[in-house]
C-alpha cells in the first residue's frame, strides 16, 4: 500500500529544528526552498553503481545515514540502476518512518522521467524489450523515441510517473523532473520541442491536480550550460513563461537541476540566460524567476573527491578533497542543494562532516 503524505513546510522545519538542536548540523545548512520547504544544502544522489543486491544494500544503508545525519533531500531517476535506486529509496524511507527516525512530511523525495528504463537488469535484446514493454502495450510509438532512449510524450510520462510512485511506495512525489529534455533537440526543431514541452507540462500540472506530485522541474546536463543559439540550449525564462501559460501564476514548475562543480562553472560564471533581453547567469536568472536550483555532479562522480591540485586545496581550506569540493558548491550564492552521489555509509559520514 502506498505511503500517504508529502514534504511540507511544517514538517521540513521540524526536521531542521531537530537536526540543529541535536547538534547534527549548523542552521546555515538549511535553505528556503519552494512552497516554504526547508531543504538541506546537501542531498543524496543515487546514480552510480551496479544493478545487484550488494549495491542495493549499500544504498539502503547510505540513504538511512543521510536522513539520520541531517540531510532531507534524496534524488533519483527511474532509469538509475534499472529502477533499483528508486526501490531502495522507498524501502529506506519506509523503514526509517517505521522506526521513528523521521516522518514522511520531513523529507523531499525527487525523481525523474524521460529515459527509457530497464527493469532490474539490462535486457539481452534492447529492441525486443522496448517493443514488448512499451510499444505493444500502446504506451509509446516508435516515432516518439529520440536517440533510441528518450521519450516525453504525455502517455509515457504518465506511465513513468505511476511506475516511480510504485517503486518508491509513495502516493505523492515531492518533485518530479523531466530528465534531460534537451535531448529532444537533437532530432526535432525548436518549435516542435516547445510543443512537446507544453504537452509534458500540461501532463505534470494534471498530475499535480490529482495529488500525484507537488512540484516539477527539469533535470538537465547541457541545456542550461549551453550558449544561447547553440543546438541544445534551454531558456529558463521561456520555460517559466510556458508553465505560466499552461497553468497561470500558480504553476508547479519550481526546480531545475544542472551540473555544477569546481570544473563545471557555467551556472555561475557564464551568462547563458536572458531575462527581458538582458544577459544573466543561470543562478541569477533562477533567483529572479523564483526557481530553486539543485546541482548534480557536485563532485563529478567522485573525480573531485581526490587528487585536487595543491593550490586549489589551499584556497578551499581544510578538509578532505570531497569536503572541499562539496563546500565550494554549497557555498555558491544562489545554489540551493548540492546533490552528491553516495552509496557507502563512510562516504556519507565524511561528506556531511
Amino acid at each position: 500500500m502506498a505511503m500517504e503524505g508529502h514534504a511540507t513546510a511544517e514538517g521540513t522545519r521540524r526536521y531542521r529544528d531537530r537536526a540543529v538542536v541535536g547538534g547534527l548540523t549548523h542552521p546555515g545548512h538549511f535553505r528556503e526552498g519552494p512552497e516554504g520547504l526547508t531543504l538541506s544544502s546537501i542531498g543524496l544522489g543515487t546514480y552510480l553503481g551496479g544493478h545487484d543486491a550488494g549495491t542495493d544494500a549499500l544504498y539502503l544503508a547510505a540513504a538511512k545515514q543521510t536522513i539520520a545525519g541531517g540531510c532531507n533531500v534524496i534524488d533519483s531517476a527511474i532509469n538509475y540502476r534499472c529502477q533499483r535506486s528508486e526501490r531502495v529509496i522507498g524501502q529506506a524511507l519506509a523503514e526509517m518512518i517505521r522506526d521513528g527516525i523521521c516522518r514522511r512530511d520531513e523529507v523531499l523525495i525527487s525523481t525523474k522521467g524521460g529515459f527509457i528504463p530497464y527493469d532490474g537488469a539490462p535486457p539481452r535484446d534492447n529492441y525486443a524489450y522496448l517493443q514488448e514493454t512499451f510499444v505493444m502495450p500502446g504506451i509509446i510509438q516508435t516515432t516518439d523515441v529520440v536517440a533510441d532512449c528518450h521519450c516525453m510524450t504525455p502517455r509515457y510520462l504518465t506511465h513513468q510517473l505511476n511506475a516511480s510512485l510504485t517503486n518508491l511506495g509513495l502516493s505523492c512525489l515531492d518533485l518530479y523532473c523531466l530528465h534531460n529534455p534537451e535531448m529532444q533537440l537533437e532530432e526535432v526543431s525548436q518549435d516542435e520541442f516547445m510543443t512537446r514541452l507544453r504537452a509534458a507540462f500540461e501532463t505534470l500540472e494534471e498530475a499535480a491536480s490529482q495529488g500525484k506530485l507537488r512540484l516539477y522541474g527539469t533535470a538537465t546536463w547541457n541545456g542550461y550550460r549551453a550558449k544561447p543559439g547553440s543546438g541544445g540550449h534551454l531558456s529558463l525564462e521561456a520555460l517559466v513563461r510556458l508553465a505560466e501559460d499552461v497553468a497561470g501564476k500558480d504553476h508547479h514548475f519550481k526546480v531545475v537541476q544542472l551540473p555544477y562543480n569546481i570544473g563545471m562553472l557555467e551556472a555561475l560564471g557564464q551568462q547563458t540566460q536572458t531575462l527581458n533581453g538582458v544577459k544573466f547567469s543561470l543562478l541569477e536568472a533562477a533567483k529572479a524567476l523564483g526557481i530553486y536550483v539543485m546541482s548534480s555532479a557536485s563532485i563529478l562522480q567522485g573525480q573531485l573527491s581526490r587528487n585536487l591540485p595543491a593550490g586549489l586545496r589551499e584556497v578551499l581550506g581544510d578538509g578532505t578533497d570531497a569536503q572541499r569540493s562539496i563546500q565550494f558548491v554549497r557555498s555558491t550564492p544562489g545554489l540551493g542543494t548540492a546533490l552528491v552521489g553516495m552509496k557507502r555509509v563512510e562516504h556519507v559520514t565524511d561528506n556531511l562532516a
